[in-house]
């Protein structure tokens, strides 16, 4: 009985304690602060600010740089389908060897030639680039730089894929892919240098966003070198100036290429944002997809509908190359824009495709998929037309920087292939270009079951 009792004091006296407005009140507390630590010891640590900043530059870099590659694949579609079918096979083979010609050259010597020590002058210096450490921390640079090696490294292989397509059907592959090495290698990195890498185009305020001109116009002045001094392919150009159709040999290879280009364009635009790390560059970035969307629709819509007025049918390569043409021209300056000027400078670039195609046949000048009007012509009128919606440049200096541009990358250009031909020459023979280069360039028919191969078959 005194147990019983004694534990029932012992209760009681627990229950007051705990009834006891002040004893609660000072116990509260101290469960919660006790709560709140275990808290803070599992919690995660937040990156700080520059950390998240570098993270999501970094990100831009590689997913931009993902769909710029992706763009190779739609360069080698769009080719092997305007291309006719004895010669898809070469048009696959150099595409996929002019992309790894780019990315050794461009690690060799092309980044550091363009962007390292150009301190406002005319090109920077030679060398292998150097990436971060395993497990590199630094965050001065705002980004890793292999992921801006890896971005800028595409950039390159787009402006050689511009030369294959229109000297197609006709130029031998290895000094094709000779001409490739010192475009990725010199031409295409001191050229880019004059404004990406802070030359003296820079300096002057000339402006090219992503690279109408950088990429596209440089690869055009290349293109219509090489066709000048390749010439056109046989039988293309009678005596009497009549033109002979050459039609490609899959329609639905060439549009899936252009949506191929299209979807990379969005990297190819987008990233050159080149920040992703504040609300703000997300938001310009959002600005930049919408407007290159668009001006690539206009350029689309502009060259049916001149097709349809000028030839009473619409022409479904030139409503491809039209998408190109927009996309090209937007290029030079995707953030500014309204979304009626975006329009309008892709659709001018879609009417430009239609003119310069015919142009160039009157000239004799042979462009196998119609890059030089899409690249050249379009990247040149993106880059004038940058000041209409950018104030901080002006169309004097825009001029200048065109002409700047085109001046080196023709004459390099021109002198390369005048050697190349003088030396190891350039073209096949008439019977070897007849033949196809797939069957005696390479020995691989695309569609053996259609072409040579189905003789013996």
């Amino acid at each position: 009985m005194k147990k019983s009792f004694a534990y029932a004091a012992i209760g009681m006296a627990v229950l007051g304690l705990m009834a006891d407005p002040g004893l609660a009140q000072t116990a509260a507390p101290a469960a919660e602060a006790a709560t709140e630590t275990a808290a803070a010891a599992e919690a995660p640590a937040y990156a700080l600010a520059a950390d998240t900043a570098y993270i999501f530059n970094t990100l831009l870099f590689l997913l931009g740089g993902f769909l710029v590659m992706w763009m190779a694949a739609g360069f080698a579609m769009l080719e092997a389908g305007l291309v006719r079918s004895k010669n898809v096979s070469m048009q696959c083979l150099k595409n996929i060897a002019l992309y790894s010609i780019a990315g050794i050259l461009f690690w060799l010597t092309g980044y550091n030639l363009m962007y390292t020590g150009v301190d406002g002058g005319f090109m920077g210096s030679f060398g292998p680039y150097s990436f971060d450490p395993v497990g590199g921390n630094a965050l001065d640079t705002g980004y890793s730089t292999a992921s801006d090696w890896f971005f800028q490294m595409v950039f390159v292989a787009t402006a050689a894929s511009i030369v294959s397509g229109t000297l197609a059907e006709r130029i031998k592959l290895w000094p094709f892919l000779l001409f490739t090495v010192v475009l990725t290698g010199l031409i295409y990195p001191i050229a880019g240098s004059w404004q990406w890498g802070g030359g003296w185009l820079s300096v002057m305020g000339f402006s090219d966003f992503a690279g109408s001109t950088l990429v596209h116009s440089v690869g055009g002045w290349a293109a219509l070198a090489g066709a000048i001094v390749l010439g056109a392919r046989k039988g293309k150009y009678t005596s009497s100036g009549q033109v002979i159709p050459m039609p490609g040999s899959s329609i639905p290879l060439a549009t899936l290429g252009t949506f191929i280009l299209w979807l990379g364009w969005f990297g190819f635009n987008g990233a050159s944002q080149l920040a992703m790390g504040t609300i703000g560059d997300v938001t310009d970035i959002s600005r930049i997809f919408a407007n290159t969307n668009m001006a690539a629709a206009g350029g689309v819509v502009a060259a049916m509908a001149l097709t349809q007025i000028l030839y009473k049918k619409v022409d479904v390569t030139m409503a491809l190359n039209g998408a190109l043409a927009g996309l090209v021209s937007i290029t030079a300056e995707p953030l500014n824009p309204t979304v009626a000027q975006a329009i309008f400078i892709g659709a001018v670039g879609g009417a430009l495709v239609v003119f310069v195609v015919p142009l160039l046949d009157k000239l004799k000048i042979d462009d196998v998929v119609g890059a030089i009007p899409v690249h050249l012509v379009c990247g040149i009128w993106g880059t004038l037309v940058v000041p209409l919606s950018n104030g901080e440049t002006s169309y004097v200096t825009q001029l200048i920087g065109v002409a700047a541009y085109g001046a080196f990358a023709f004459v390099a250009s021109l002198v390369l292939w005048v050697i190349l031909k003088a030396t190891v020459g350039i073209r096949v023979s008439p019977e070897e270009e007849a033949l196809g280069l797939d069957k005696v360039e390479i020995g691989v028919e695309a569609y053996p079951e259609f072409g040579q191969g189905s003789q013996r078959l």
